[in-house]
């Protein structure tokens, strides 16, 4: 029988082993948001109702769709289920607002760029979305919607510029998404760059093609394909206009159009060519003259090549590039529209959207690499939108401070430090947040030793060494003690952090450097780890028409330093072009193991490698092949140096393709993945994952996940959504150890240490409004996470908790059971069951008091629900930033108890007090019932003794002060005494003074009079009173008459 039972036992653990926790389930331990809203990231579309200005959608790089229905004020995320977060284009159906289409996939071709997946469109104002096709398009710049029938849309599709597809150009539908028709395409390089529709004519198009093609080692922009089109006939003809009507001779890159409203026959076009210039037609397209070739007209056409003109002035012409310049002239002059850098007002520079009110020309939005920017003046003034956290982190790492710090680089947007959560009121605002270095910011290594100090990264290799304290930073770029080798730095370069010495640091060009003086010095321990393909080194050439080489596509470089965390002088690295190496003696000696991994496309970009805190042995692999438009995931795990590699991730188990991994710190069963659809987990090695349902963790590119060693909470940083923190992850890796967990009705997991931390009210200002931005910050009090399966929303059952000191229970909580099955969290805030205070009323209670803060120590904690109960404990520390003596807290935990009972015999006397009232207030109203005349001597002796009680209970609580308004009441009663005394007693920190001995001594006097008041009262009055009302019958029966038939 025990075989049998023992089989069944381990079937069913098989069974539930097999299974995936619902993802639904884990709403009540979502992650948290921790932002920056202050640095924000890439806005690329932008789209208004134009009667009613104060809805605004805003579509981000790689972010997903903001609106606003405040004019800018507040901002809501949408567009969080879906399969991609990228926005290219965006669209109001002005004739029905509640009509928006969406473009996904940003089309601005720089390497960081994330793909998109079609077109949506949303029928209830974004609330839910529809993808209308156009799935392998992979990028979309514009969508234009025929004002005079909506069933006409347009879609400007520029395509991946990774790879050769058909799936790019000009697309229409006339039945509203259901059909689509390709309309104008040159070849499997060229995409649509930009639309532009004639407000009068419908019909009238300018379309701009643009043949482009990007490898992950150079850009090329420019070819046969490019060029600039019009038609009249809503697509079905297309005329190219040549250098025979003007435009330059030769092959053409990325063209920017725009046409003015209120004259729509004149038209500009920003044309890269051999000479990069700005034309104009002022014949509605016929015929082009260039009027400006000067710098002032933009810089990166490959980045940003859009143009804008005033619908109110033709001669009013924005070009928006890294800058944005604007013209009074129709185009012949520009001068810079705002500052960006040396001005106290600056605007972010790297402009990718802007928009202008068709009807007030005044009114204008701006998106770039910094987010959002609004304008009512014309650009005199700028409003930043500072509650959009869309910043794209590449790595993300952490301190061990109290609360630890979040550290990341982000796209075009410097290094940046920031709490996980803040012991102060209200959330993590963006003043929490400091930019600690400069540059396009990479990965942030703080300083073990002291996290005031640490490494920050900016592109082609330039590593500072940073003090976040004073700025006083330097740079520690490695050099090479050949002066001729040329060292190779990649984008987004390796560090790595040697885990058994905080002054050895290990850097990447195409070798490896090590510092054993953290970066004053440098020695290179490695042979070139990369295949040093001179064909792929050509970045000095990169562009195409315009050159730009900015160190975006270096190539044959490490991506990957990676010391073991368990055996010294073990290291792994990986490149961008494939090649995978081990050292197990310091870097005196390097293995290939590049072959070993079975179906990686060679020259693969290898993006991570983590090493195992368990085996030695034991590393995981993320790697990718996007950038040669292959968007297969590829993740693998080795447990034997190297020489076999396991597959645990492909194209069945993932969307998109793979970007970073994190193995929990304990269980080898719980594993975290991030994609660039957003973020997965494994409860049992990678044998299976699933995505975080959208409602928890939005669809968001995840580009590096670590696991805090103190506090077990998954810190995520995203390259879209900012930063977000998953307090605690001890409960999926419960689940993952022990599958039955989920099984039961409900059960408590251990929790996180608690702090009895002080809290202070937020700086700056203690009451932002709607348009500060207030990331969700962690919860005060104990967090105690437990599963509840439930039954049905209908069920009344409850849920108790009970904290144990020892054997002593010291409080009991309840709440209503869940209504939907999953993990939730209760918060105990680390006190033990109070008394209630004094009062005239009678307060009804649902649960009890909390009383006295709960010494440090560890507490058991008991979940009880109709069918199991469970059990944990948990540790309660104090304040970390706060030293204490262990008699100050003792002293202040017996002198808050003092204080409890002298509470508790001033509410004993006060209840007894109402309740003799109320006895004497039924009794009098009984005996002027039943006479009032001959028992009026009685009822005045009534009269005044409740008059004594009110006198005594006033010694108690003090008077009742019945005036209007705020009234203050100078004498002192128990309650104020009790009340002083607690107050300077829970605040003393250091331990009990003469102050606190004395405010209590005042309590205690004062309560030995009001008490001796009452104990008097009773003896001398109440007692004579009683047998006073005894002595009078006030039985409510009357007399009872026989009744006699009569005959």
């Amino acid at each position: 029988m025990k075989k049998l039972y023992s089989l069944l036992l381990i079937l069913l653990i098989q069974i539930v082993t097999s299974q995936s926790i619902d993802p639904k389930w884990m709403k009540g331990i979502a992650p948290r948001n921790i932002g920056p809203g202050g640095m924000s990231g890439r806005v690329t579309a932008i789209d208004v109702v134009n009667q009613n200005r104060e809805i605004i959608y805003v579509g981000t790089a790689s972010g997903g769709i903001w609106k606003s229905t405040s004019g800018g004020v507040r901002w809501t995320p949408l567009f969080e289920d879906q399969v991609t977060a990228s926005i290219g284009a965006l669209a109001i159906q002005q004739s029905n607002p509640d009509v928006v289409w969406v473009g996904t996939g940003e089309g601005n071709p720089r390497n960081s760029l994330n793909g998109g997946y079609g077109v949506y469109r949303s029928l209830d104002a974004g609330k839910t979305w529809t993808s209308m096709g156009l799935e392998q398009t992979r990028h979309i710049h514009r969508i234009i919607i025929d004002p005079t029938d909506p069933d006409v849309v347009y879609v400007a599709a520029i395509g991946s510029p990774w790879g050769e597809h058909p799936e790019r150009g000009i697309f229409k539908t006339t039945d509203g998404g259901l059909n689509w028709k390709k309309i104008l395409y040159a070849n499997t390089k060229t995409g649509a760059a930009d639309l532009i529709m004639d407000p009068t004519n419908p019909n009238k198009l300018v379309a701009a093609l643009w043949e482009h093609k990007r490898n992950p080692w150079f850009f090329n922009s420019g070819g046969k394909g490019s060029g600039l089109y019009i038609t009249i006939d809503g697509g079905k003809n297309w005329v190219k206009k040549t250098s025979k009507e003007g435009l330059p001779e030769g092959d053409l890159g990325r063209i920017g159009l725009a046409m003015a409203h209120n004259k729509p026959n004149i038209i500009y076009a920003l044309i890269e060519a051999k000479k990069n210039a700005l034309y104009k037609s002022t014949d509605g397209g016929d015929h082009w003259q260039k009027i400006n070739d000067k710098p002032g007209i933009g810089n990166r056409p490959f980045y940003y090549s859009d143009l804008f003109v005033d619908p109110q002035n033709e001669n009013r012409v924005y070009t928006v590039f890294t800058y944005v310049n604007v013209s009074e002239d129709g185009g012949r002059s520009f001068k810079e529209l705002m500052p960006a850098y040396n001005a106290n007002n600056g605007v972010h520079p790297d402009h990718h959207a802007w928009w202008i009110h068709p009807e007030d020309g005044s009114f204008m939005m701006d998106g770039n690499d910094g987010g959002l920017n609004i304008t009512r003046d014309g650009g005199a003034s700028w409003r930043f939108v500072g509650n959009i956290p869309v910043g794209q982190f590449y790595h993300i790492s952490v301190d061990n401070e109290y609360p630890y710090n979040v550290y990341g680089g982000m796209q075009d947007n410097g290094s940046w430090r920031g709490p996980a959560y803040v012991w102060k009121a209200q959330g993590i605002r963006n003043s929490y947040w400091q930019e600690i270095a400069f540059g396009d910011g990479f990965d942030v290594v703080p300083d073990k030793d002291n996290s005031r100090f640490g490494y920050a990264m900016s592109q082609q290799g330039n590593v500072s060494r940073y003090d976040w304290k004073t700025g006083n930073n330097y740079g520690v770029r490695p050099t090479h003690p050949d002066p001729d080798m040329k060292l190779r730095f990649n984008w987004n370069a390796a560090i790595g952090q040697d885990p058994f010495d905080n002054s050895t640091v290990y850097f990447g060009s195409q070798f490896v450097h090590k510092s054993t003086d953290k970066g004053l010095t440098w020695e290179v321990i490695s042979p070139d780890l990369t295949t040093n393909d001179p064909e792929k080194q050509k970045q000095g050439e990169s562009g195409g028409l315009t050159l730009d080489a900015t160190g975006a596509e270096n190539h044959c470089t490490l991506l990957v330093i990676e010391p073991s965390p368990l055996q010294k002088d073990l290291l792994w690295t990986g490149s961008d072009d494939g090649r995978v190496h081990i050292s197990r003696d310091g870097g005196k000696s390097w293995e290939e193991v590049t072959k070993n991994l079975k179906q990686l496309p060679e020259g693969s970009w290898i993006a991570q490698i983590k090493a195992s805190n368990k085996e030695a042995g034991t590393a995981f692999l993320v790697a990718n092949d996007y950038r040669r438009f292959n968007y297969t995931p590829y993740v693998y795990k080795t447990t034997n140096y190297g020489k076999n590699w396991e597959r645990i991730v492909d194209e069945k188990d993932v969307f998109g393709y793979t970007l970073s991994i994190i193995e929990d710190i304990e269980s080898e069963r719980l594993l975290f993945l991030g994609t660039d659809d957003g973020l997965y987990y494994s409860l049992n090695k990678g044998e299976s994952w699933t995505k975080f349902d959208s409602k928890v963790f939005p669809t968001v590119s995840t580009k590096d996940l670590i696991i805090h060693p103190r506090e077990h909470d998954l810190v995520i940083g995203t390259f879209g959504r900012a930063a977000w923190v998953m307090d605690d992850i001890r409960p999926l890796r419960a689940v993952a150890e022990n599958p039955e967990i989920t099984t039961k009705q409900s059960y408590i997991f251990e929790p996180p240490t608690s702090y009895l931390a002080e809290y202070q009210q937020p700086t700056g200002s203690r009451f932002g409004g709607d348009a500060l931005f207030n990331a969700e910050n962690r919860k005060s009090g104990s967090m105690l996470t437990y599963f509840y399966k439930a039954k049905d929303k209908k069920s009344k059952d409850s849920l108790t908790l009970k904290i144990f000191d020892g054997d002593r229970l010291i409080r009991t909580l309840n709440k209503k059971a869940p209504t939907e099955t999953g993990f939730h969290r209760w918060y105990w805030y680390m006190n033990e069951k109070g008394v209630a205070r004094p009062s005239r009323s009678d307060r009804k209670r649902t649960s009890e008091p909390g009383g006295v803060t709960v010494k440090p120590g560890t507490y058991r904690v008991v979940l009880e629900s109709k069918e199991t109960k469970s059990e944990t404990e948990v540790v309660v520390m104090n304040d970390p930033r706060i030293e204490v003596s262990q008699k100050a807290i003792d002293d202040r935990y017996d002198y808050s108890k003092k204080i409890e009972r002298l509470t508790e015999q001033a509410v004993a006397a006060v209840n007894q007090l109402k309740a003799s009232k109320k006895t004497l207030e039924s009794y009098k109203t009984r005996i002027e019932k039943k006479d009032k005349e001959a028992n009026k001597e009685l009822i005045e002796v009534i009269e005044d003794r409740t008059k004594m009680i009110d006198s005594i209970m006033n010694a108690f609580i003090g008077k009742e002060d019945k005036r209007q308004g705020i009234v203050r009441n100078s004498t002192n009663s128990v309650v104020t005494r009790i009340s002083n005394a607690n107050r300077y007693v829970r605040s003393r920190p250091y331990g009990i003074t003469s102050t606190e001995e004395k405010l209590l001594e005042h309590a205690q006097n004062e309560l030995k009079s009001a008490l001796e008041k009452t104990n008097i009262f009773y003896k001398e009055h109440w007692d004579a009173l009683k047998a006073k009302i005894e002595a009078i019958q006030l039985s409510e029966f009357e007399e009872i008459k026989e009744f006699k038939i009569e005959k």
